[in-house]
């Protein structure tokens, strides 16, 4: 795990984009759990695939289903509190040969400090510090980009479908 210290503040950015959980869904076609995020003012929609266990952890937080022993992320967050730290925001910060990068923003002594994470894991820590989560606009557009592609028709295809799924349709983050 990589992790930096930043003496800028964990503050949200022009170039970034603030996100909802719209839902969580099994691609019908992988059977891989989808975490669809899309932008709060606007109608951007951003669908990325995670592992079952990731998705699981999300899926719990968000139906807010208690435990009996702390899950990864819930240990996570308990030994960040022990640490006096402080998750502040999430941000989806690269796409990268298909594959999703995202940075978790933490306070610590008065210091900000930035560490490279895995979207579902970064999503997972932000619902449980009920923080915001962001996506770097160059993100959206690359996302976009290659779903534009003449090899990736159908990722447009789901885009769209994804974009005009209503509650019922979403599942309201069932699996």
């Amino acid at each position: 795990m990589t992790t930096q210290s930043q003496h800028v503040a964990a503050a949200h950015t022009p170039d970034e984009v603030e996100m909802q959980i719209r839902g969580l869904m099994m691609d019908p076609v992988t059977n891989m759990p989808i975490i669809v995020l899309k932008d709060v003012a606007g109608d951007a929609v951003l669908p990325i695939w995670v592992g079952i266990f990731e998705a699981n952890a999300i899926a719990l937080e968000l139906e807010k289903t208690a435990t009996p022993r702390p899950m990864t992320h819930d240990l996570m967050q308990n030994m960040a509190r022990n640490l006096n730290a402080e998750v502040r925001k999430v941000v989806v910060s690269e796409l990268r040969d298909d594959t999703f990068y995202a940075v978790i923003w933490l306070d610590h002594a008065g210091e900000t400090v930035a560490m490279d994470a895995r979207p579902s894991d970064a999503i997972a820590l932000a619902l449980r510090w009920d923080c915001p989560i962001y996506v770097n606009r160059e993100v959206l557009e690359s996302s976009r980009q290659s779903a534009t592609g003449a090899q990736t028709i159908n990722a447009e295809e789901m885009r769209r479908w994804l974009e005009n799924l209503n509650d019922d349709e979403m599942g309201r983050y069932k699996m």
